[in-house]
């Protein structure tokens, strides 16, 4: 009789275990489930209100042409350099160096630097 009622005992143990588990995934899952959903209103909100905040910024670089100047060549340096185009630089006081560079009428020197004669 002691054993059925060991048994018993470790049955229903077994059940509130279980029925405690249950409930704590549950509850797991409701507050994932309002949190993505708050995150999800959160994102939809910034989309929206991105065209704005971007049309004001774009504005303000705008109205200073210094500024404006500086930020289009900074963009146009940064698609040159992801295009991964070869890029040579020419002092500015190079005259001559680079109308021949564009020419591209210079001869390749092999790979020690020195030319044969």
């Amino acid at each position: 009789m002691i054993h059925q009622i060991e048994a018993k005992v470790v049955n229903r143990l077994r059940q509130v275990t279980s029925a405690i588990n249950q409930t704590g995934a549950n509850q797991v899952s409701i507050i994932t489930s309002a949190a993505e959903r708050q995150a999800a209103v959160e994102f939809a909100k910034a989309e929206a209100i991105r065209p704005e905040i971007l049309g004001q910024a774009l504005r303000q670089i705008g109205s200073d042409r210094e500024v404006a100047e500086a930020l289009f060549q900074i963009l146009e340096a940064q698609n040159i350099i992801d295009s991964g185009a070869p890029i040579t630089m020419v002092a500015s006081r190079s005259e001559m160096l680079a109308p021949l560079l564009a020419a591209d009428t210079l001869p390749a020197l092999p790979a020690n630097g020195r030319r044969s004669n």
